[in-house]
């Protein structure tokens, strides 16, 4: 019963050849990458490059996404590494239950629930506002009672529900029109790429690094955990801006360790995953930079609009049909983010539930389908809910918390199981290790600290109640330690669903 038993690599692998929990093995390296392009680059590269720009890094904060790649980099490598080496659905979750332990297991699967349940939630109500903007610019105006900010927020209940029937369907049939909706968002943004670079100005790169400045600090428990230990005071721009707007646009990379959740429906794991995670984080970045560059040439840094930088740039311009654009854009870049999202929610669930540390039942798979079908439709119920009838907005940093916090497990999981298992065949090798895990480990907790306090209790209140549901109910029932997982020597006992 000891709360640090491990899964052996070999178990979680078994695992997935259990009839009863097998999933569909149709994606390639290809549909890992647009999988992963699909979840970054959502509303963060409509509103963050001008948030950053405005509020703390002027043209520099190309420099802060380069930074924040760098960093975001480093977490990457060692996720591609675990999922070459443990391709099983779980993400951050099986990596840690085969390194760490089962009680780190179960925090990292809870962390992540939380990331992904807000998070698809978030980007959802999200979705939601910038539908009503597209079709007001269409002349069509929704019911202020069931729309994004109302009693109901109808159509991000729609678009949940729709996505979760597509969802249960299937995982190739979920990325078909996932490729579809990112082609139409690349387009897009490639569109306004090229076209902004008629409008700069080079006089506005000047100066690329503002000189820097005091900043009014906030205080009580919207402080920045960092502060309120150190008692040290923010400054904007110079040098310390361009650090802190790589810390704030850090969390539009987020995203690409959703793909390790797919891993066991992957058909060369060891060879695409690493592609597919690594390659969407270059393609990101390089349009991330892109953008940033446009916009802080098209307009003066100072007079850029935080929320929506690339629709006013173009206005700034007078080219206002642009706004339609950048708003289609943006519902077709929404959609392929709650939607990863929800496939990450169910597949780190299912996960769980095969090792019981959640009720086995959820993770029924559909004979025909071959997804798991009860644990869609609990997802889909949930998101939709939270979505469409809860004011989420002050939980948002939730998901980034969650998110972090996983990174930092598996950049140390990393180092852990190359000690355990130094045999164990690898498809992709951090190199430098242990150097660069344990940097990635350090940056991840330092951006941690940057969150606000109130975010750091409401995350250990999820902690708490995470920590009852083990102790209740999975530190009991968990496989690993009643025996009942499959033995990888012996042939499986389950016959196989019938068509």
């Amino acid at each position: 019963m000891s709360l640090f038993r491990t899964k052996s690599v070999e178990q979680s692998i078994a695992d997935t050849d259990e009839p009863e929990f097998r999933l569909k093995k149709s994606l390639s390296a290809v549909d890992l990458t647009v999988f992963g392009v699909g979840v970054v680059i959502g509303a963060g590269i409509f509103t963050l490059t001008g948030r950053a720009a405005h509020d703390v890094a002027g043209p520099a904060v190309v420099i802060s996404f380069i930074v924040a790649a760098i960093a975001c980099g480093l977490a990457a490598m060692c996720y591609a590494e675990f999922a070459s080496t443990v391709p099983v659905s779980g993400s951050a979750y099986t990596f840690s239950y085969a390194s760490l332990g089962e009680l780190f297991a179960w925090i990292i699967g809870w962390d992540l629930i939380l990331e992904m349940f807000l998070g698809a939630s978030v980007v959802a109500q999200g979705w939601s506002a910038y539908l009503g903007t597209f079709l007001q610019q269409l002349g069509i105006v929704l019911p202020p009672e069931i729309s994004y900010g109302g009693v109901v927020d109808l159509p991000a209940i729609l678009l949940v529900l729709v996505l979760g029937g597509l969802m249960t369907l299937g995982i190739k049939e979920s990325l078909r029109v996932n490729l579809v909706l990112v082609a139409v968002k690349l387009f897009i943004v490639l569109f306004v790429i090229i076209a902004g670079i008629m409008f700069i100005n080079p006089a506005n790169y000047s100066p690329f690094v503002p000189d820097s400045v005091p900043t009014e600090s906030a205080s009580g428990l919207t402080q920045p955990l960092l502060q309120f230990l150190s008692g040290l005071q923010p400054a904007t721009f110079g040098v310390g801006g361009i650090l802190a707007g790589a810390a704030l646009v850090f969390f539009a990379y987020i995203g690409f360790d959703v793909v390790a959740t797919t891993a066991e429906e992957t058909k060369r794991p060891q060879r695409d995953l690493p592609i597919g995670i690594i390659a969407s984080l270059i393609i990101c970045t390089i349009l991330y930079c892109a953008v940033a560059i446009v916009v802080t040439g098209m307009v003066p840094y100072s007079e850029l609009n935080p929320s929506a930088a690339l629709a006013n740039a173009f206005a700034f311009h007078g080219q206002t049909w642009m706004a339609t654009v950048i708003a289609a854009g943006a519902v077709a870049g929404l959609t392929t983010v709650v939607l990863t999202l929800m496939i990450g929610a169910t597949r780190i669930i299912f996960a769980m539930s095969r090792d019981r540390l959640l009720p086995g039942a959820l993770a029924k798979v559909h004979p025909r389908f071959r997804t798991p079908w009860v644990i869609s439709i609990l997802v889909t119920v949930i998101v939709a809910i939270v979505a469409g009838v809860t004011p989420i907005g002050v939980l948002e940093e939730m998901v980034n918390i969650g998110t972090l916090s996983a990174f930092v497990l598996v950049s140390i999981g990393v180092i852990v199981l190359r000690r355990k298992r130094p045999d164990l065949k690898r498809g992709f090798r951090v190199p430098w290790s242990p150097v660069l895990p344990i940097l990635s480990a350090l940056i991840c907790t330092y951006l941690m600290l940057n969150l606000s306090v109130e975010t750091w209790l409401r995350f250990l209140i999820w902690l708490a109640l995470g920590f009852a549901i083990y102790f209740a109910y999975s530190r009991s029932h968990a496989r690993v330690g009643t025996g009942a997982s499959l033995d990888p020597t012996k042939p499986n006992v389950v016959s196989p669903p019938k068509e």
